[in-house]
């Protein structure tokens, strides 16, 4: 199993992977790294990538890009109502409001959702994926703009889940760039904490962050964004471009969706040209409307006085950022650049002139924010091993919690999260209620979305004590790892008073911590069952509730109208110091009903349902069409062979004729009824024509190899008969050998010989329309017997010769006592004296003792 991590972007999407060497970007099945957000249907099959994007001009109306910024939103959005005057698809209202995008599917118009077609798109990416790296591919971090709310994000993950991926985490894009910048340079910031600067500009937004990084963490500081990009660079020259044409050559581009599409094509090319080149350049499309070929030019200073507003904006954002941040020039380290449109001269200069420092691009401004992506799914996956790294995001909008009320108990409402604050994150919200309510979540600032709840959650089962009095209950609000804010749980604090003999004690201890602390925010996610809270509830009727920190003091007042102050309620409950009662509480979890955004269990399942379908009707098809192919290729092949080619000598001419008709007849009805057949169809007619025509191509096998074959066998019966031959006059290496081996050999090669005269005879005798008499396979297999009967005789090593052995014999010397002649029969026959070397020598040639031989030396 591997980790990936996806880039999705408006326009492309980049997919990197982590491998035991590192981070990797993955190449799709065009062997390009960057995978178009494109979705097409063409009849029975869904088109992704970039085959959909190329043809987009062609298929215009059942071709969907852009739907990126459509997620989690409403038809009448003016957002989306801004979006759908760039999608040339059919959009539609559906009847809960939700956006539908129409198009032909299975020969019949189908609606989709942003939502899936954006798993259509991660089902290509998970495919392109597994198929790179040869391994199931699950566990992914996706990256999202900063900007997105949590109808996006929801949104975003329900897509991920339709599409069968497990999302380990949503991760801001300048987050994740900032993660592939700092986790590679961590021996940097060992000295002291670094400030930088982290421009996303690609083709639909621009986002601008900061970032400190210390040693083995990173922090996010602050973010800003706005909605534009390189694609408003591309308006304002169509627009330009569009009133030059309609003065030069009377046509308005407008009013042709294709003809609008190629000009922004052109003008996307045409500005990537002059990022790079101030001369003039020119613009040439053929053909564009009504047959008019088209000519303009332009350079680099007209596109920037046209692109004025736009870069105006730019600059807005970058000094909206410092502001915001708080930081000081000389506090910034580096201004990092990523994304396609930061290639614009023009911008860098801005980068330059706001935060005084060069536009640095150390990393990759394409594939940077997948890597970033991908290293944090290594991170947080326990499928890969690799170093540890603490990343602390941002809630980049404040957040507010409001809750109803009966009675005096009125509503209320807490800021529980400002702007920028640390995430993920949790807080405990305490509020005092003897009946169910309702707590809404909210944004506390204007955000890019019409609708400023984030959700409401109905909490049940809430009832007051046994005097009718009011209890605590506990509400934890969370921002979890992809951004989103809820309330993961409600606890009821049910408290029951015994009396105490220390009743003085108690109270003076209560009232040395009735003043509330506020402490410092821990960011990083809390795990701790409750905080630490001092006081008691408030008397009954009165509205009470706070938040706090898990495991930390944190403390603030929640306002509420007619109600006291928590800091100034809870002095005046333990003055009294006559409380003569200790209170133990019993927690029980309360059951939440919760209305947000995002698909219902039930639509989530149907959607993914019908993902799998189409997938598997994607299978069928694809299968379908290569039945299709094969048989039309067949077709064409065979033809060609059969008139004029290597096969039409090894047929009688009416086989031929009839052969050659069948496939003119198939070619024909390919076209016409055959153009939409299932794939058993077209395998079968295959079928059957491959029984026809399998006999010819095996009769033309047989005959144009078997006479090499045969000078093969020829050789090896020579062979044989010269190794009987070189025995027979006594060739030294042939010793070791027996005759009746070689006699063996002799007969095996004359038998050769005439299976290979009689073959060869009738070979050469029968007309090439006939099946040859004799196959290449049983010719080699004549050669492979008689090969292997000459090879094990002639190739058998001669076996080694026995060691030589020198006897050992034990002489008695001669009565006279002579040493000397008994030396010499051991020497060789030459007498020694005796002053010479008085050892013996044994068998090996080693010396030994005289008296170990047996000898007796003087």
């Amino acid at each position: 199993m591997s980790v990936i991590g996806i880039d999705f972007g408006n326009e492309g999407c980049y997919v990197a992977a982590a491998r035991s060497g590192g981070i990797e970007t993955l190449a799709n099945d065009y062997s390009l790294r960057a995978t178009p957000s494109f979705v097409a249907f063409d009849g029975k099959k869904r088109i992704i990538g970039v085959a959909a994007k190329n043809q987009q001009v062609t298929n215009m109306k059942n071709t969907v890009g852009g739907f990126k910024r459509l997620l989690g939103r409403k038809f009448n959005d003016p957002h989306v109502q801004h979006e759908l005057s760039s999608i040339p698809a059919r959009v539609e209202a559906r009847q809960d409001g939700s956006i539908g995008i129409k198009v032909n599917y299975l020969h019949e118009d189908q609606h989709f959702s942003p939502e899936q077609l954006t798993a259509m798109l991660f089902t290509k990416l998970k495919e392109t994926s597994a198929s790179a790296m040869q391994t199931q591919v699950n566990d992914c971090v996706i990256a999202c703009p900063v900007f997105f709310t949590n109808a996006e994000r929801r949104a975003l993950l329900d897509a991920a889940s339709i599409a069968g991926l497990n999302v380990l985490r949503l991760m801001n894009e300048t987050t994740a760039t900032a993660l592939a910048y700092g986790f590679y340079k961590n021996d940097l910031f060992e000295e002291e904490s670094r400030n930088v600067i982290f421009i996303d500009f690609g083709h639909s937004a621009l986002q601008a962050s900061v970032c400190v990084f210390t040693k083995g963490k990173l922090k996010m500081l602050a973010s800003t964004w706005d909605q534009i990009g390189g694609r408003d660079f591309d308006l304002a020259l169509a627009e330009h471009f569009t009133k030059e044409f309609q003065e030069r050559y009377k046509i308005n581009a407008k009013t042709n969706a294709r003809a609008n599409l190629r000009l922004l094509t052109e003008i996307e090319k045409l500005k990537k040209q002059m990022s790079a080149n101030s001369t003039k350049l020119p613009l040439n499309i053929e053909c564009f409307l009504d047959d008019i070929d088209v000519t303009s030019s332009m350079q680099r200073s007209q596109m920037e006085e046209l692109c004025a507003p736009v870069l105006q904006r730019v600059e807005q954002t970058f000094k909206r950022l410092l502001a915001e941040s708080k930081l000081q020039l000389d506090d910034i380290h580096s201004v990092e650049i990523v994304g396609g449109s930061t290639r614009i001269p023009a911008v860098k200069q801005l980068i330059e002139q706001v935060f005084n420092k060069p536009a640095s691009t150390t990393l990759n401004q394409d594939e940077a924010v997948s890597r970033g992506a991908a290293l944090q799914c290594a991170i947080m996956s326990p499928a890969v091993r690799v170093r540890d790294f603490g990343v602390t995001d941002i809630q980049n909008f404040a957040v507010k919690v409001l809750w109803d009320g009966e009675g005096a108990a009125g509503p209320g409402e807490i800021e529980i999260f400002p702007q920028f604050h640390a995430s993920p994150f949790s807080r405990l919200l305490t509020i005092n209620r003897k009946a169910p309510f309702n707590v809404s979540i909210v944004y506390g600032q204007p955000v890019p979305y019409p609708d400023q709840t984030i959700g409401v959650w109905k909490i049940k089962d809430v009832k007051p004590t046994e005097r009718g009095e009011g209890q605590e209950v506990k509400l934890k609000v969370r921002i979890n790892y992809n951004g989103i804010v809820l309330i993961s749980s409600a606890t009821l604090l049910e408290k029951k008073e015994l009396e105490e003999a220390a009743a003085a004690a108690a109270a003076d201890q209560a009232t040395a911590g009735a003043a509330p602390s506020v402490g410092e925010e821990k960011s990083g996610e809390q795990q701790a069952a409750g905080g630490n809270k001092t006081g008691e509830p408030a008397a009954d009727g009165q509205q009470e509730a706070y938040c706090e920190n898990e495991d930390d003091n944190y403390t603030s007042t929640a306002s509420s109208p007619g109600g006291q102050g928590w800091a100034q309620r809870v002095k005046g409950w333990f003055s009294s110091g006559t409380d003569k009662k200790k209170k133990t509480a019993k927690s029980t979890e309360l059951p939440l009903e919760v209305i947000t955004h995002g698909f219902s269990p039930i639509d989530l399942d149907n959607y993914t349902q019908q993902e799998h379908k189409m997938i598997g009707n994607d299978q069928k098809e694809t299968e379908r069409i290569d039945a299709k192919n094969a048989l039309e290729e067949f077709v064409y092949d065979m033809r060609n062979k059969l008139q004029g080619g290597p096969l039409e000598r090894f047929v009688v001419e009416n086989v031929r004729s009839n052969i050659v008709a069948q496939l003119n007849d198939l070619e024909n009805w390919l076209y016409e009824d055959g153009e939409d057949c299932e794939r058993e169809i077209y395998t079968s007619r295959l079928q059957s024509l491959q029984q026809q025509t399998d006999p010819i191509k095996a009769r033309a096998h047989d005959y144009e190899l078997c006479p090499a074959v045969f000078e093969e066998l020829k050789a090896s019966v020579a062979h044989a008969r010269q190794a009987v031959n070189e025995f027979r006059k006594g060739v030294p290496k042939y010793d070791h050998l027996t005759e009746t081996e070689f006699i063996n050999i002799s007969e095996m090669a004359d038998k050769t010989q005439k299976w290979l005269d009689d073959n060869l005879s009738k070979f050469t005798q029968t007309p090439r329309t006939s099946d040859s008499p004799v196959q290449v396979a049983a010719v080699r297999q004549e050669v492979q017997l008689l090969n292997a009967c000459v090879n094990s005789v002639i190739n058998r090593a001669k076996p080694k010769p026995p060691p030589t052995a020198t006897p050992k014999t034990t002489t008695t010397p001669p009565k006279d006592g002579s040493a000397a002649d008994a030396n010499a029969e051991q020497n060789g026959g030459e007498p020694t004296s005796a002053g010479d070397n008085k050892m013996d020598v044994d068998n090996n040639g080693q010396s030994a003792e005289p008296n170990s031989s047996g000898m007796d030396v003087e």
